[in-house]
């Protein structure tokens, strides 16, 4: 039983080898860029959730990094890599502070509600 589970990974390793490493790179590339900045979204330019989302920010005087998924050559391997790190792989996917706010609906709600300004230390403006 150990020898087949071994040769069905070896199967997959061999077949799949190459995607596994591109995903383990762009997981590190979707960690280190929320790691580095205080707001990140995960976007694609062409799609209205996603400049909703953004417009929020700008409502509340706050510059997210976005990371525009359509324009990069590995924008599909990100979006995989975020599927894996938080279980979507919708856009837009906004990060504050290091973790994991949520969506487009996740940050609308966030932000009617107050939790989004006290995120952001800009509850008390």
């Amino acid at each position: 039983m150990m020898a087949l589970a071994a040769a069905a990974a070896a199967a997959v390793a061999f077949f799949f080898g190459s995607a596994v490493k591109a995903s383990t790179i762009e997981e590190a590339f979707v960690k280190d860029t929320v790691s580095s900045h205080d707001i990140v979204i995960f976007s694609k330019s062409y799609c209205p959730y996603c400049r909703r989302a953004k417009a929020v920010f700008r409502e509340l005087n706050k510059v997210p990094h976005v990371v525009e998924l359509d324009q990069r050559e590995d924008g599909s391997n990100i979006q995989d890599a975020l599927s894996i790190i938080v279980g979507r792989r919708t856009v837009p996917q906004v990060f504050i502070n290091g973790k994991h706010l949520g969506g487009f609906d996740d940050t609308v709600e966030a932000y009617e509600n107050g939790r989004l300004a006290k995120l952001l230390g800009t509850d008390d403006l």
